[in-house]
C-alpha cells in the first residue's frame, strides 16, 4: 500500500525508517502545513502542501500516515485527520513487528505502535492514537481518540483516557482511573485519582497546574 506520510522533521524521517522496514506500506511522499514545506524533498521524496495534497497524491491511491506531535494537546493530530478524512482520504496504521500484542487487539484507524510497547487483552485503542516505545496499557483499559502516550508511560487495568490526552515520558496511571479529555500528564506524573478536563498534571502523587492544558503549544 502506498502512504505519504503528514510531517516534514526528524519524527518523520523516524516514521518513514520503520514504515520502509517493518511494514507493508511503500512511503511515497511527505506533506505538510505549507510554512513548513522548507524543503522540497526529504528522505529522496517530495514533500507537498497539505491543503494541495490531491494535486500531487490523489484521493483513493495513497493512504495517509500522521507523524504528528501532541502540539496543543494533540489540537493539530486531531484536525488534520479530521480534515483529511473530510476530503476523502482514507489511513494507514502500523503495529510494530517489535510491540507485544494480540491478534483480537481492538485498535482504530491512524495508530502507531512502536516498538516495545504492551497492550494486554481486553484493551481498547481509539483512532489516531500513538504509543510510544516502552509504552504499556494494561487489560480492560481504554485509550481514545487523538490520545499520545510517550515512551513507557504506563496505563493500569481499567483506566479511562479520554480524547485528546497527552501522557509524557514514564507517567503512570494506576488502575480503575478516568483521566478527562484534554489532559496533560507531565513526565514521570503519577495519577492516582480522577483528572478534571482540559487540566495538567505532574508530581508524585499528581497535582494539578492552574494552567489550562489548551493553552500550551508543546
Amino acid at each position: 500500500m502506498d502512504v505519504v506520510v503528514f510531517g516534514a522533521g526528524s519524527f518523520a524521517s523516524v516514521v518513514w525508517y520503520m514504515l520502509s522496514h517493518d511494514s507493508p506500506h511503500r512511503v511515497v511522499g511527505f506533506a505538510a502545513d505549507r510554512a513548513y514545506c522548507t524543503q522540497r524533498r526529504l528522505q529522496g521524496l517530495p514533500v507537498v502542501p497539505f491543503d494541495t495534497l490531491e494535486a500531487e497524491f490523489p484521493v483513493g491511491q495513497v493512504s495517509l500516515v500522521l507523524a504528528v506531535g501532541a502540539h496543543g494537546v494533540n489540537r493539530l493530530r486531531s484536525e488534520r485527520y479530521l480534515d483529511a478524512k473530510a476530503r476523502g482520504y482514507s489511513f494507514a496504521s502500523y503495529i510494530s513487528s517489535r510491540a507485544l500484542v494480540w491478534p483480537d487487539l481492538q485498535v482504530g484507524d491512524a495508530c502507531m505502535i512502536f516498538d516495545g510497547a504492551k497492550v494486554n487483552p481486553f484493551a481498547i485503542i481509539g483512532n489516531n492514537c500513538l504509543l510510544g516505545s516502552g509504552t504499556h496499557v494494561s487489560h480492560h483499559a481504554q485509550v481514545g481518540d487523538h490520545c499520545y502516550l510517550a515512551p513507557h508511560a504506563a496505563v493500569a487495568g481499567g483506566v479511562r483516557i479520554g480524547q485528546r490526552c497527552f501522557l509524557g515520558v514514564n507517567a503512570t496511571v494506576r488502575d480503575g482511573v478516568k483521566v478527562a479529555d484534554r489532559c496533560l500528564l507531565a513526565a514521570g506524573t503519577v495519577v492516582t485519582g480522577d483528572t478534571i478536563e482540559n487540566s495538567v498534571y505532574f508530581g508524585v502523587p499528581a497535582r494539578r497546574h492552574p494552567t489550562p492544558a489548551e493553552s500550551l503549544e508543546a
